[in-house]
């Protein structure tokens, strides 16, 4: 495969070069080998085009920290192509993909479905937390518990060579580019926006799936004015993988019958890589269940102002949990106070430009120990993590803060940030 240009995805095409476009996007952590599986049917009537993430399967690792950068990759490699209109699939970080496209660009899309997606994946925190891991750990950690998160314990158990693979198919992933990735799903949150999605969208999910479920896909059909949701029993969240032919099934009547409007096609390109394809299993159909909408969501408004850039940097400094334990803490008497640090001190002060924020972290590392403040030292230790400073990094910080500071408030310093180190990067489970 020749070299990925800058700004765009490594990808590949499958099926009849003058059939319209149907693209596959990947989960994190995944390579476009999830979707072998759907490929042959698919490509019978589409030109199949699959893409990786950066820094995944092999492909370049230049890091996109956000839906929207990594949406305009997936756009700018299809200009390269002369693609411009085209039905998308997209498997959770690949289905936050197709949502951004379908809001921001409705111009170029023919149909949608969502697999295993969610207009937000969980908290901000959670993906944050998975990021320090991987920074002080690397991705072995994440990589051995993933089939328990992909797969149901039936379907792992009955399929080592395919669960082997998923191990492997995370541990060959830049960490770095992982790492950016969850700072991707971090930022995403699109509740407010769904009602704005106007193409015919499948949304289509696991019935035992505990990272997107059920519950997050209805709440994506009752946003999304022509969705239909679709659940298949015995799949947890790499479903496209675990019932392949359900999968396909919904998919092909999906984007047979839903699509918009006849288009252009795109052009030809590169074979595929054979390497790290799905091992081979016996196929699994199973039943669909057919759920009906709920009630669409609240939806808040209103422009951001400093105090909403202040709350939201807070948050993604601090954490939701540490910012909404304090806020629930002010009263009439604290209440002021605590507006007062979200205006100024984060939306002024934290989001000024001259500074990144791992050099914020370094700077408020030192007037705390400084100051003796260990209290806000524990918080801000975590934020120091979550900003990307290594614990190697923030031992050196307070080495430093030793011989301006005191050895004394050094020594109190290390004490709360070890414990705090502790608790932050050992791996879950």
């Amino acid at each position: 495969m020749s070299e990925t240009p800058p700004n765009t995805l490594q990808y590949r095409f499958d099926g009849p070069e003058d059939a319209p476009v149907l693209i596959l996007g990947p989960s994190l952590g995944t390579t476009w080998h999830m979707w072998d599986r759907q490929v042959p049917e698919l490509a019978a009537q589409w030109r199949v085009f699959r893409f990786d993430l950066p820094g995944h399967g092999g492909a370049p690792a230049r890091p996109a920290g956000s839906v929207a950068e990594l949406t305009a990759r997936l756009l700018a490699t299809l200009d390269a192509l002369g693609v411009q209109r085209f039905g998308y699939a997209g498997c959770a970080l690949g289905g936050a993909i197709g949502i951004e496209l379908a809001l921001r660009h409705p111009e170029r899309m023919a149909s949608l479905a969502l697999v295993a997606a969610s207009p937000r994946f969980g908290t901000a925190d959670e993906f944050r937390q998975r990021g320090v891991v991987v920074r002080t750990n690397g991705l072995d950690p994440i990589a051995r518990t993933a089939p328990d998160r992909w797969f149901t314990g039936g379907f792992a158990a009955a399929q080592p060579a395919i669960t082997e693979w998923a191990v492997q198919m995370v541990r060959t992933t830049d960490p770095g580019c992982y790492i950016a990735a969850c700072e991707a799903l971090a930022g995403f949150d699109v509740r407010p926006e769904l009602g704005r999605v106007g193409v015919p969208t499948l949304v289509l999910v696991g019935s035992d799936d505990q990272v997107t479920g059920p519950a997050e896909a209805r709440t994506l059909v009752a946003g999304i004015p022509d969705a239909r949701l679709a659940v298949v029993p015995g799949a947890s969240h790499l479903v496209p993988v675990e019932q392949p032919a359900a999968v396909t099934d919904l998919l092909v009547h999906h984007f047979s019958t839903a699509w918009q409007q006849p288009f252009d096609t795109g052009q030809t390109v590169l074979p595929a890589a054979p390497a790290a394809a799905v091992p081979a299993a016996p196929p699994q159909p199973a039943p669909v269940a057919e759920i009906a909408p709920a009630a669409v969501p609240d939806r808040p408004a209103g422009p951001p102002d400093r105090y909403q850039t202040g709350l939201k940097i807070r948050r993604e400094v601090l954490g939701d949990a540490h910012v909404d334990r304090t806020l629930a803490q002010a009263d009439e008497f604290s209440g002021d106070f605590q507006e007062f640090v979200t205006r100024y001190a984060w939306g002024e002060i934290w989001d000024r430009p001259g500074l990144d924020r791992r050099t914020r972290s370094c700077i408020t590392l030192t007037a705390l120990v400084a100051g003796g403040h260990l209290e806000e030292l524990a918080s801000h230790t975590r934020a120091a993590l979550r900003n990307g400073l290594t614990p190697h990094e923030i031992r050196e910080v307070l080495l430093h803060a030793a011989v301006y500071c005191g050895v004394p408030a050094a020594n109190s310093a290390f004490r709360v940030a070890q414990q705090v180190i502790r608790e932050e990067t050992t791996p879950a489970g």
